[in-house]
């Protein structure tokens, strides 16, 4: 109903609106949309809108997996461009330490939802993401998981499975699932 409601409070308004370029950020502007057709209509339905993301994720998966087929010898050792994507994302800071994330997040503010990732420093397959909560830095293990052959990320022991990382970041931009709060800023990287 939400995503019905985001999609007629804009048609009640005046048609001589000034648009900006301005984006917005709010969740409650979000819609789902299927552009399965000759031309793209909003679900109002939420199991419909609910569906259409699970089978979005399937095919994305599928496509996924077929690269891995194509390029990998292991699917712990894939060369695939999802090992790979999330090294040029801004959140991602490689290879730092403990210490030195929480260092980044202390210089740039203790806000809830502040985070970052890097490369686990124990465990060579794993990374960690590092969040602010309530004044205080938490880390959480990202580690790999196999379904089927097929490589996954996750923070919760498998029950929530990525592909790659920036699939594992946007979700929890949209959902706290087992962290404290969502993540809602990332830490910049700071040449030094």
């Amino acid at each position: 109903m939400l995503l019905y409601q985001n999609y007629r409070i804009p048609q009640k308004k005046s048609f001589h609106t000034n648009f900006s370029a301005v984006r917005s950020v709010s969740e409650n502007s979000l819609v789902a949309m299927d552009f399965s057709g000759q031309t793209g209509r909003i679900i109002e339905n939420p199991v419909e809108a609910q569906s259409a993301a699970v089978e979005e994720g399937h095919a994305w998966r599928k496509r996924s997996s077929r690269m891995n087929v194509l390029g990998s010898q292991s699917p712990l050792h894939p060369s695939t461009l999802s090992t790979v994507i999330h090294r040029t994302q801004h959140w991602f800071h490689g290879r730092i330490s403990r210490d030195e994330s929480q260092t980044i997040i202390k210089q740039q503010g203790l806000v809830d939802g502040l985070f970052l990732l890097r490369d686990s420093q124990s465990n060579p397959k794993a990374f960690v993401l590092t969040l602010c909560h309530h004044q205080k830095i938490k880390h959480f293990q990202i580690l790999p998981c196999e379904d089927d052959g097929q490589l996954f990320f996750s923070l919760d022991d498998g029950n929530t499975k990525f592909t790659d990382l920036i699939q594992l970041v946007e979700f929890y931009q949209l959902n706290k699932g087992i962290l404290p709060c969502k993540l809602k800023h990332h830490c910049i990287r700071v040449a030094l």
